[in-house]
């Protein structure tokens, strides 16, 4: 397992709604395989939840029932996905609604992962605390990063993801001088009150 911050796995999801305790499950996966802060290799599939998705549902990812109807089922999609995923530490934007559902997919397929996961949101709270918010598209704009796509769908999210969770590394970067960023420091950080964000990085000097 990559102990460092910048060698891990990017993903995101896309669902029929908020929960799987309520029901709802994935319609699309994204990620991005990142090793020394390279996008190294990518995985994206539509996968097919067994019903029809909500108007609103289609509206808002551009992922129709049509889509859907030609997807394999979810159990199939997550099958490739474990294997995807393993030995790799694992980073969404807002991670306790990605992990919801990467758990209860894997749960559905007795399947499993080793890695730990960790929130690029919750980071970027405590870094960029003058945002005008920490919705992925703000910050990309924030940080000044070029984007080209659509917004809410899972590869291109997760691509977006990873060039700000890159931006982050490098901003902590220079406020520790480490070479290389642990991803136990980045976890940390989701931790710590923002107030004491700038003591916890001075220590690493």
């Amino acid at each position: 397992m990559h102990k460092n911050a910048n060698s891990l796995i990017i993903l995101d999801f896309e669902t029929t709604g908020l929960s799987p305790n309520n029901g709802d499950r994935a319609i699309e996966i994204g990620a991005v395989k990142l090793q020394n802060g390279e996008i190294t290799d990518q995985f994206q599939e539509l996968m097919n939840p067994g019903h029809p998705i909500s108007y609103f549902i289609e509206d808002y990812t551009g992922i129709t029932n049509n889509m859907l109807n030609k997807a394999a089922p979810c159990g199939e999609v997550m099958a490739r996905f474990a294997d995807f995923i393993q030995g790799q530490n694992l980073v969404a934007h807002n991670a306790a609604f990605d992990k919801r559902f990467l758990d209860s997919e894997l749960q559905r397929i007795s399947s499993g992962y080793d890695g730990q996961f960790t929130c690029s949101l919750l980071v970027s709270r405590r870094l960029y605390q003058t945002a005008p918010n920490h919705k992925l598209g703000t910050l990309i704009n924030y940080k000044g990063i070029t984007s080209n796509g659509s917004f809410h769908r899972a590869l291109y999210d997760s691509e977006m993801t990873a060039k700000l969770w890159l931006a982050m590394i490098d901003d902590v970067q220079k406020k520790t001088q480490l070479d290389e960023i642990p991803f136990s420091l980045i976890q940390k950080l989701t931790k710590t009150p923002k107030a004491k964000m700038n003591k916890l990085l001075s220590s690493y000097r």
